[in-house]
């Protein structure tokens, strides 16, 4: 009893004590804050080559040594004191379930929902915990009060189950969809900004903008979109699933109505978590997705009327908000962006190689989409692992075909120039 209490207790602290973290693994807290003092002394250095911060990153991560894990645009693992904490809570609900579940663990939701909202920027009032942006972006997307006739706007490069979310009430309710077909890479955002002011019409009721387009890389201007929408009194939803925690940003300065994220990708928190924000004025007019006694009412934990959830899924999040702050969300930012850079530029210059991310800093971060002339992204991939033990992902969606390339922040240098040889081998 005296360790549930301490876990009670150290939510209670603040935020800046890494409560979540030393819980889990004080020795691993103490080491971390060590590393914070020191980053904050020299955070331009940290960003790039400070071998000894960014060398502690990756020994945090119990990556596998037979593979390069160059996927992590897909879902990102977890860093060793994140899987501890899971396990720990895990083994504390199977002790009594019905009393640590509901009486212990679920007392943490309020502290980590403030924990969240800490690197969110706004409210704790405005954000669900849930289990990923699928579920929080269908939230809203069957919870609007749309009517037939009424238009939303929406691109080809939407991920697949926002399309299908939306052809669904298409399906079900005749409101109509507008398609955009965006050509990419665009280093221009106020190009793309008129391409969905284009779009607007007296029958817009809402457009639906993808933060980051998963399958090359590309960062929209959601600011400037939504600050065009608003003028002509249209919501707007932003799919933030590849971006919180990726590079810095507090989701108000979005300007959006609705925000989703998934936070088992850039935040490193368990598979099956995520988040939902609405704009506290905002969350009497979307229904709870899975009702409770008051689905149309203001409060935002109406939308997280799961029934049994995983508590100790829910509660690890906390770890990955601390070890995302040991890092610090800028130094984290440019650390990924340096990476990609440092593998883009080794390549980029070959006759043969060409890429389907912006050069901008402020349109990719991460996220590179190498195409070889000649051959098919399948081909690619199944090279890349195949002779290298690289593991990528191929693209071939709408107008974008490609094989994405995402490190993390424990990618060492020498993973990265692994992966630059063995794109050069394919095109000598």
């Amino acid at each position: 009893m005296s360790s549930r209490r301490k876990f009670l207790t150290q939510l209670g602290l603040t935020t800046g004590s890494l409560p979540f973290i030393s819980f889990a693994n004080p020795l691993f807290a103490e080491e971390a804050k060590m590393h914070i003092q020191k980053g904050n002394a020299s955070l331009g250095m940290a960003t790039t080559g400070d071998d000894d911060f960014w060398g502690w990153v990756r020994e945090a991560y119990t990556t596998s040594p037979n593979i390069i894990n160059l996927n992590n645009g897909g879902v990102s693992p977890q860093p060793k004191v994140v899987q501890d904490a899971h396990i720990r809570y895990y083994q504390y609900c199977n002790e009594a379930p019905s009393y640590y579940m509901w009486q212990i663990l679920d007392q943490g939701r309020e502290p980590l929902r403030e924990k969240l909202a800490g690197i969110c920027g706004c409210s704790p009032e405005e954000l669900a915990i849930n289990r990923n942006a699928t579920e929080g972006l269908n939230t809203v997307i069957f919870g609007l009060n749309l009517k037939a006739g009424d238009e939303v706007i929406l691109t080809r490069q939407d991920y697949p189950n926002m399309i299908n979310a939306w052809k669904q009430r298409e399906k079900r309710d005749g409101i109509k969809l507008v398609w955009l077909n965006l050509s990419l890479p665009e280093e221009n955002e106020d190009t793309l900004v008129k391409q969905f002011v284009s779009a607007f019409t007296t029958k817009t009721k809402v457009v639906h903008v993808t933060h980051l387009i998963n399958w090359s890389g590309q960062i929209l201007p959601v600011k400037k979109i939504a600050q065009e929408a608003h003028k002509r009194g249209i919501e707007v939803i932003a799919d933030g699933a590849h971006t919180l925690a990726h590079f810095e940003f507090k989701i108000p300065d979005l300007e959006c109505d609705y925000f989703a994220s998934s936070l088992h990708k850039w935040l490193g928190a368990p598979f099956g978590s995520g988040l939902l924000y609405i704009r506290k004025e905002k969350i009497k007019n979307v229904w709870a997705l899975l009702s409770n006694n008051e689905p149309d009412g203001p409060d935002i934990r109406k939308f997280e009327s799961l029934g049994t959830r995983s508590f100790a899924s829910e509660m690890a999040i906390g770890a990955a908000v601390d070890f995302h702050e040991v890092i610090g969300a800028k130094r984290k930012e440019e650390r990924l962006r340096f990476l990609k850079d440092y593998w883009v530029d080794q390549v980029k210059g070959i006759p043969g190689i060409s890429f389907n991310q912006p050069k901008s800093p402020n349109l990719s971060c991460a996220i590179a989409s190498l195409v070889v002339a000649g051959k098919k992204p399948e081909e690619v991939a199944g090279e890349l692992f195949t002779k290298h033990k690289i593991h990528t992902v191929a693209i071939n969606w709408e107008n974008i075909h490609g094989v994405r390339v995402t490190p993390n922040v424990y990618t060492s240098l020498k993973d990265l120039d692994k992966l630059a040889n063995a794109v050069k081998k394919m095109i000598t």
